[in-house]
């Protein structure tokens, strides 16, 4: 007997179907689910209800719908893309260039969720195969069920260092609808809560799991402390591993002559990125990896390449109202921290010096009510003077360092946001079309 004839036989479907159902119910951990097999069994044996209710029986030599077989097709994708996108894996797009080299403008990627664990949707009524907004604009959810966290065991226990992830913008929760893609908050530090609501309001608020996705590399997890000291992380006192896609800006001094734009092709800058100041002479701006910065060097038209480095005080957009904590502590994007990244179970003594860095854990992401008063801190109505954290934070910076809005200037990033882990680029397009070469490019955390 072949398995195409064993498998024809209703109880090995069945059985096949049901072993599958149930570990999968294992997994979930709801065990009210195990009443599907009810209707597994109702499926394979039984056959007693029409579950595809929208499906005709055709006679013999009747003339099939084509309407209904469309809207069969319809029904099943719709099912099946959208297990797999809660399960096991989702698309996604790269809006932004905070990731190049790593990962460019354009990319269309696969997240995969089973490394750290499928989150279970905490905003259930959605439109299939959209995130936040409709095509044409509108909110495409609605928030009249609104469920608790909850994550099911994934292959690694937690988000690890170095990897590069995929979660919901923690600033996404109060969306500006004149200006969607900036920080509402940093808008209402700079600018004051209601000029800011008055010019680009009014004010979407979101739930966690239906803000924007951003994607960038976690340099620290819960526990961990970080520095960046002249462009360079260290976290725990130990430098981060160079990765080949890490760029910073770099000042390249010339003997006064530009180079051959040729030498910025084959790197792949446009020519409008570069451009030659000839009272440097030279380029006074390269974003660069640590291996173009060598090569440019050993052109012997070129007669020093120097990163350049922020130093204090900071400029504008990288004033102290702008790198979290929000408050002057003689920090610019390329010299900043220590940071401590908060663990779940850990205790920490509040203080007016810190608080900055707390302040919204305790009272959003922890959904806490909390005041303070003459230096004292209250949470819940209760005056309290430490706090424990009750789940993990991580620290997401951009390769391309000084190109990318990351947690030096919104924060940390909450375990209860992390959506996945890239896993596989599946189509590219850049302002000249297509990139070919980043078809079906695994996404490798180097």
């Amino acid at each position: 007997m072949t398995l195409r004839n064993l498998y024809n036989n209703r109880w090995v479907r069945f059985i096949f179907w049901a072993v599958l159902y149930l570990l999968w119910v294992i997994w979930l951990g709801n065990y009210w689910w195990l009443f599907g097999l009810a209707v597994i069994f109702d499926i394979f044996i039984t056959r007693k209800v029409k579950w595809a209710f929208w499906k005709k029986t055709y006679k013999e030599g009747e003339k099939h719908s084509i309407g209904l077989e469309w809207l069969d097709a319809i029904v099943f994708a719709v099912i099946v893309v959208t297990f797999l996108n809660i399960f096991f894996i989702q698309s996604f797009k790269i809006p932004s260039s905070s990731m190049e080299k790593t990962l460019m403008t354009g990319d269309f990627l696969f997240v995969e969720k089973l490394s750290y664990g499928p989150r279970m949707p905490q905003t259930p009524i959605s439109m299939p195969f959209m995130h936040n907004v409709f095509p044409g604009g509108g909110e495409c959810y609605s928030t009249a069920i609104q469920c608790k966290y909850r994550r099911l065991k994934g292959i690694k226990s937690s988000v690890g260092r170095d990897d590069i992830v995929v979660f919901n913008f923690p600033h996404g929760d109060s969306v500006l609808t004149k200006a969607p893609v900036d920080d509402y908050y940093a808008h209402v530090r700079i600018n004051g809560k209601e000029y800011t609501e008055r010019t680009f309001g009014p004010v979407l608020v979101r739930p966690s799991d239906k803000t924007d996705h951003y994607v960038k590399r976690c340099v620290a997890v819960a526990g961990d402390s970080l520095e960046v000291r002249d462009g360079l992380v260290f976290v725990n006192g130990v430098q981060q591993e160079s990765f080949p896609g890490i760029q910073l800006t770099y000042e390249v001094i010339t003997d006064g002559n530009s180079l051959n734009l040729r030498v910025f092709r084959n790197m792949g800058f446009a020519q409008n990125e570069v451009w030659f100041d000839s009272n440097l002479p030279g380029y006074p701006a390269l974003t660069l990896t640590a291996a173009q910065a060598e090569e440019l060097a050993s052109l012997p038209s070129v007669v020093s390449v120097n990163p350049v480095i922020d130093v204090y005080p900071p400029d504008y957009p990288d004033s102290p109202q702008m790198l979290f904590p929000f408050v002057d502590k003689g920090w610019t994007r390329d010299n900043y921290g220590p940071v401590w990244i908060p663990k779940k179970g850990d205790t920490v003594t509040l203080t007016e010096e810190n608080i900055g860095f707390y302040r919204r854990i305790i009272a959003v992401y922890e959904d806490n009510e909390f005041s303070e008063k003459d230096g004292s801190f209250f949470i819940n109505g209760k005056q309290v003077s430490t706090y424990t954290f009750k789940q993990d934070y991580f620290f997401m910076m951009g390769d391309n360092r000084h190109n990318s809005l990351d947690s030096r200037y919104w924060g940390f990033v909450p375990e209860d946001h992390i959506v996945g882990r890239p896993a596989l680029i599946w189509l590219s397009k850049g302002v000249n079309g297509i990139r070919w070469n980043r078809f079906f490019k695994f996404v490798l955390n180097d």
